[in-house]
């Protein structure tokens, strides 16, 4: 059994000037996105070139900031931002989904895929395996601000967070970090490294995370507002997921469809 190492969110602070951990996250996030998209840019059925990368992350970096910060006042708490709408501005303080980013994103790349003259999945494709190591980023960052802990567990690394209770519980923010974050770069990056049918990488993304998803939430404890949705196992996290599994099954079908049909 593990102690949380109960780690200040502030990771510095000068004057009214604070310097937040889960911050940090996302630009570390960012910043993978960025050097491992220029990697991809170099290979030669890259439809994004090296000097398109800035602004592509830019146009990402909108879409997650945007679409996760909003998606979660939507998705997991309308009533409290009703009440307090002033918090919606305070992003440091955790509080972003992941659905909702997704959303975000796609807008921005259907955007800049328009600017770009560029189909909308094969930008989709270019960009799915620069995504995870982000998540891996933002778990860590879940971690630090202590939240999003896991159920109650007699494993032998569950850990106590003592903000919470005395309960051993499962730390399930690492386990996301590990699975949707590390794991599904790892699928992604190598099966993007061969030329694919279009939609493909992104149907395998979508495919992964839901799956991932899906499994690290029966680990996970529910939002105290929300609790269970439907079946006393049935999280929003999970119903969320579930059309994004299937939107990836259909993608991948079509990719291999389409690509069969093309070539014979």
């Amino acid at each position: 059994m593990i102690t949380y190492p109960q780690i200040d969110p502030v990771l510095l602070q000068i004057g009214y000037l604070k310097i937040h951990w889960y911050g940090l996250m996302y630009l570390i996030g960012f910043s993978l996105a960025w050097w491992l998209g220029l990697q991809r840019a170099k290979q030669p059925h890259a439809v994004i070139t090296p000097l398109q990368m800035d602004d592509l992350i830019f146009y990402a970096a909108i879409g997650v900031i945007l679409g996760g910060r909003l998606g979660y006042v939507l998705f997991y708490d309308l009533s409290t931002y009703l009440i307090n709408p002033w918090q919606i501005l305070q992003i440091w303080k955790g509080g972003m989904s992941f659905h909702g980013g997704l959303i975000g994103v796609l807008i921005a790349m259907g955007l800049y895929a328009h600017r770009l003259k560029q189909k909308f999945f094969a930008v989709t494709d270019f960009i799915a395996p620069l995504v995870p190591l982000g998540l891996a980023a933002g778990r860590v960052g879940n971690f630090i601000n202590g939240e999003l802990w896991g159920r109650p567990t007699d494993v032998p690394w569950s850990m106590i967070f003592p903000h919470v209770d005395n309960l051993p519980r499962h730390p399930s923010q690492l386990y996301q970090a590990a699975l949707e974050g590390v794991m599904l770069f790892i699928i992604l990056w190598l099966f993007s490294k061969q030329p694919r049918p279009t939609m493909a990488v992104s149907g395998l993304f979508l495919i992964g995370y839901g799956t991932v998803r899906c499994f690290t939430e029966f680990f996970r404890t529910p939002d105290a507002h929300l609790g269970f949705i439907a079946f006393n196992w049935l999280t929003m996290g999970q119903l969320l997921t579930l059309p994004l599994l299937i939107a990836g099954i259909v993608l991948m079908a079509l990719a291999y469809h389409n690509d069969h049909k093309h070539s014979t």
